[in-house]
């Protein structure tokens, strides 16, 4: 299961963060008041508010921030017809992406989804086309320079019920359950961890290669997507090249 999450990848997504730091900022912020609203303002007994929380803080939203869009939510956002719904489809080269998305009109967003692809070489497929070449797992990814002990930081993992751990560039990256996720996320915040990604992902299981054409073609479509204000997290099977 391990080297997933490539570090180059997760670079990129970085760099794009700090780039567009407002826009993602104000999809986070939507993501925590919906869930605020619809599952309860506590995150000690709202355990999806938890999972938002940590991925706001592991795209660098300041606590206080955070703690804003929660207290808005009780009465600035309004939750009917709001929902999670998951697009599957095929990237330039027959990559396979899966898109979530939060939104309150799916037909506007299938739509917007659909442009998208048909103008980057790609189509939107149906339910269940290509999600069967991915597991959903947990995924939090650390910063080597911040913990250096390799040793500590997998042993730590594994007592709290991860699945497996790898180390390779300059990240840790450790994957666990869908249902052990937040154990093994809150047990290594208590022992002092940040994390540059924590949350629940579509992994896939098998990866392909690009020629530079289409290369190039995928990862403006990956940049659309990621920039159209419904999604929420765009997954592939592409295996970008680390240059």
């Amino acid at each position: 299961m391990s080297g997933h999450s490539k570090w180059a990848n997760i670079r990129h997504k970085k760099e794009k963060t700090d780039a567009q730091k407002g826009r993602l900022f104000t999809k986070l912020g939507r993501e925590l008041m919906v869930v605020a609203k619809m599952y309860g303002p506590d995150p000690e007994t709202n355990p999806k508010l938890r999972d938002v929380i940590a991925k706001a803080k592991a795209n660098n939203m300041p606590m206080d921030k955070i703690m804003g869009f929660i207290k808005r939510a009780a009465g600035e956002i309004d939750t009917t017809g709001y929902e999670d719904i998951t697009y599957e489809g095929y990237g330039p080269g027959g990559v396979a992406v899966i898109v979530e998305a939060m939104t309150n009109n799916r037909n506007r967003t299938a739509g917007e989804l659909r442009h998208i692809f048909d103008k980057n070489g790609g189509n939107l497929g149906q339910t269940g086309c290509v999600s069967w070449m991915f597991s959903r797992k947990g995924v939090i990814v650390i910063e080597k320079e911040s913990f250096p002990d390799e040793d500590f930081v997998m042993e730590k993992a594994l007592e709290y019920g991860a699945e497996d751990f790898s180390s390779e560039d300059d990240i840790y990256e450790i994957i666990t359950s869908p249902e052990d996720f937040s154990k093994v996320r809150e047990g290594l915040e208590k022992e002092g961890f940040t994390f540059i990604r924590a949350q629940i992902e579509m992994i896939p299981q098998t990866t392909v290669k690009l020629s530079s054409e289409d290369a190039q073609k995928m990862r403006r479509l990956i940049d659309m997507l990621e920039d159209n204000d419904d999604v929420k997290e765009v997954y592939h099977n592409w295996e970008e090249n680390e240059e």
